[in-house]
């Protein structure tokens, strides 16, 4: 089986690619040089205690489950504070749930996930990362096209439009486009994009036909919870749900 090595030479890459990323960042006054390099450091070490636990848990249904519900929690304060801040932001969790579950239980129900930890919590691991980031992306977007389209809401609003209605006109057409890498990842997949599953079974000795469907089915479900989650976003965000300030009325 081809895989990556555990390695000191691994280990250096890894380290040179945090490094280089950082001084891009910084040389480039793109104003997150430091904050690349922690992000690098919390995934090496959140990924290791991650594959502790998972050995553990994948055995363990109740367990199982808790780790699930751990990764909603994160992924919906992750995104909300994207958004907003306050208890405002833990209206994310709508969306990020709303776009999750119905297609994890859409998938484990019907079997076309096996019914085991081993591939349960992979599943809901990319659901909730991917509707995270549609949230994050349309939350932000939609906050910030109201912020800098003020004046049209007010008029919107002076031409008979609720306080709801207006914010929709307005904010909608750009927060939607947080759909567009998910579009973009799925219909250059093959050609462009191998993502992790299909490469991951490949590395690990699958068939690649097999690994194929198995990607075809992550994508397009994926898409799906992150259209779930787009739409969920920008309707909060009309109702002044996510943010910090009233909506108009």
């Amino acid at each position: 089986m081809s895989t990556i090595a555990v390695s000191p030479a691994t280990a250096a890459v890894v380290v040179l690619l945090a490094l280089a990323g950082a001084a891009v960042a910084l040389l480039g006054r793109l104003g997150h040089a430091r904050a690349v390099l922690t992000a690098c450091l919390r995934a090496a070490v959140q990924l290791g205690a991650v594959s502790l636990v998972i050995v553990w848990a994948v055995e363990r249904p109740p367990a199982a489950a808790a780790f699930v519900l751990v990764m909603y929690g994160v992924a919906s304060l992750t995104a909300g504070r994207r958004i907003t801040s306050g208890r405002a932001a833990w209206w994310a969790a709508v969306p990020v749930g709303a776009g999750t579950l119905p297609v994890f239980l859409l998938l484990a129900g019907t079997g076309t996930v096996p019914p085991k930890g081993i591939t349960l919590i992979p599943i809901a691991g990319i659901l909730l990362g991917g509707c995270l980031t549609a949230t994050a992306l349309a939350g932000r977007r939609a906050v910030d096209e109201l912020d800098r389209r003020r004046g049209e809401v007010e008029a919107a609003l002076a031409l008979g439009f609720s306080g709801r209605d207006a914010a929709l006109e307005i904010c909608r057409p750009a927060a939607a486009q947080a759909l567009v890498p998910a579009l973009d990842q799925t219909r250059t997949v093959g050609l462009v994009t191998l993502p992790g599953a299909f490469v991951g079974m490949l590395l690990g000795g699958a068939d690649p036909l097999q690994a194929g469907v198995v990607q075809l089915v992550v994508l397009v479900a994926l898409l799906a919870a992150q259209a779930v989650a787009v739409l969920l976003t920008i309707e909060l965000v009309a109702r002044g749900r996510l943010t910090e300030t009233a909506p108009p009325s």
